[in-house]
């Protein structure tokens, strides 16, 4: 399947927007036009079972992204991956690390995290207003968990719109449809070579300060960033400030190796 998607910028480096799983490819509207402006060809899609991808089938989110990239005839590509899309960028990288030139992580997930009993009770409630048919209040659950104090009115009415759509996408799908889970070891990840951009808020849950902290000590080129204002999703909640350290990372971690 070819993945809804948006392409913009003239290249010749390919810059791939991976989405959170509360979100879709619109979450990254403000980093788009920067990072194409930048000079970078840029492409944002929907993973299957978000926005105006459906789920058809097994799947596994990390080869439809090389589909995609094969689509777009894109040998190599930087990665940007948001939560959820953090953790499909990883599994893509440690499956095909030839085609990976960077990695920016932003709040990212991680194959194989094991939740908190925090994360876990989120989880619990999350299951409970579905199992009830409550979805406004599920919908709320994530706005409220995932967005950060600086986060607006416009991110919050986004995430809310995404998220609904998600669940009513999602929930009729049969299992035997599903993702198939990703099985990426540690040993796997540490021999990702590519230049990798860490980022994690302060205000996010601890699991993913956690992910942070692991991830840095395993990426043999990785560089954490903290970011003291941020929750969960700093692309949201300060846009023209994630595409700033987005656009000064693949700068660097993109430019030609000196002679």
């Amino acid at each position: 399947m070819k993945l809804s998607h948006d392409l913009a910028g003239p290249g010749p480096s390919t810059v791939v927007l991976l989405h959170s799983g509360v979100c879709d490819r619109r979450m990254w509207d403000a980093q788009f036009s920067a990072l194409a402006e930048a000079g970078h060809r840029v492409v944002r899609c929907d993973l299957r079972g978000f926005g105006e991808t459906p789920i058809d089938a097994p799947h596994t989110h990390a080869e439809d992204v090389r589909d995609l990239l094969d689509h777009l005839g894109a040998d190599r590509a930087a990665v940007v991956g948001s939560s959820f899309g953090g953790e499909v960028a990883l599994e893509f990288a440690a499956r095909h690390p030839e085609r990976v030139a960077a990695l920016a992580l932003l709040g990212s997930g991680m194959p194989g995290m094991e939740p908190s009993a925090e994360l876990r009770a989120w989880g619990d409630r999350e299951r409970d207003l579905l199992i009830a048919g409550d979805l406004d209040a599920a919908v709320e659950l994530n706005v409220d968990t995932w967005l950060g104090p600086e986060a607006g009115e416009e991110a919050r009415a986004l995430v809310r719109r995404a998220q609904r759509h998600i669940f009513e996408v999602q929930l009729p799908v049969p299992d035997e449809h599903g993702p198939v889970d990703p099985e990426v070891t540690r040993d796997e990840l540490a021999r990702i070579q590519a230049p990798a951009l860490v980022a994690v808020g302060a205000h996010d849950l601890p699991d993913f300060r956690a992910v942070a902290a692991e991830l840095t000590r395993l990426l043999p080129a990785a560089r954490r960033l903290d970011l003291d204002w941020a929750g969960h999703l700093p692309a949201l909640e300060r846009p023209e400030e994630t595409a700033r350290l987005l656009t000064a990372f693949l700068a660097e971690a993109l430019a030609p190796a000196a002679p």
